[in-house]
């Protein structure tokens, strides 16, 4: 298990530092997708199954090489439809890349038609306030097919969520979401949840210091997860193209930062 208290990376070496507004951020891992086939199990593990995963999605999450894949320097997520069945996949860091605080960039091209959600997310990893959303959710990214090119960013805890109509975001307009890749990105800290498009910030959630974990259950650690849902209470909502039978998220890199010490 890798749960980072953020160390120098030789990566830094290569990679060098990340400025966002006043703070340095020294980067401590990445998966640049460099070595072709299944993902790194070193760093990648699989949520499986199809029971609706509490949206009422049609896909059946497999660790199947058909739906995640590493290929010409990228990863490739791919919800696949056979005989009116749709697989895909969700990959999740969990108890191998887990993190508290830094900043966690993605760079992705994102796929297209109505049914799809695919998203960018986090997750807690030992949930510590209890089950969702207690113990709180972070959207670095998430679109349904059926409102293309409007990206959203939002955050879940328990008095902020869709469940009560509380829940916390924004959207930001991407019209080449699907035809290039955009740099996805959340800085969080102790004081606050920024989220971040191509270097843009176009989300904030700030800790209302209270120290109730109601309204900031963000002092825990949290794992990434990638997927493509298909349908699901959002995602199908206005139904799924019946002449859709792939959907493919494209994912460059991913790459974590811890903060420098102030000095």
């Amino acid at each position: 298990m890798k749960t980072f208290l953020f160390f120098f990376s030789v990566l830094n070496i290569m990679l060098g530092q990340s400025v966002y507004g006043q703070e340095k951020y020294h980067l401590v891992w990445s998966d640049e997708f460099n070595q072709a086939g299944a993902p790194d199990q070193a760093s990648w593990g699989y949520d499986v199954g199809d029971h609706g995963w509490g949206n009422n999605e049609m896909q059946n999450y497999t660790r199947s090489t058909e739906n995640a894949f590493v290929r010409d320097g990228k990863l490739f997520i791919r919800a696949i439809k056979n005989n009116d069945k749709w697989t895909s996949a969700r990959l999740i860091t969990k108890n191998k890349v887990d993190f508290l605080y830094g900043k966690m960039e993605i760079r992705a091209k994102l796929p297209e038609g109505k049914g799809t959600w695919p998203a960018v997310w986090l997750l807690p990893t030992d949930w510590e306030y209890g089950g969702w959303p207690s113990s709180g959710e972070i959207d670095i990214m998430e679109h349904v097919g059926y409102d293309p090119g409007v990206v959203h960013a939002t955050v879940h805890t328990e008095s902020y969520n869709h469940v009560i109509g509380t829940q916390v975001g924004t959207s930001i307009a991407v019209p080449d979401f699907a035809g290039a890749f955009h740099n996805y990105t959340v800085v969080w800290d102790a004081d606050s949840v920024d989220i971040y498009f191509d270097d843009n910030k176009y989300f904030s959630f700030s800790n209302d210091k209270t120290g109730n974990f109601a309204t900031w259950p963000f002092d825990k650690r949290f794992h990434l997860i990638l997927n493509i849902a298909i349908g699901g209470n959002w995602g199908g909502a206005q139904g799924i193209d019946p002449d859709l039978t792939e959907a493919v998220m494209e994912i460059e890199y991913v790459r974590l930062y811890s903060a420098d010490k102030k000095r």
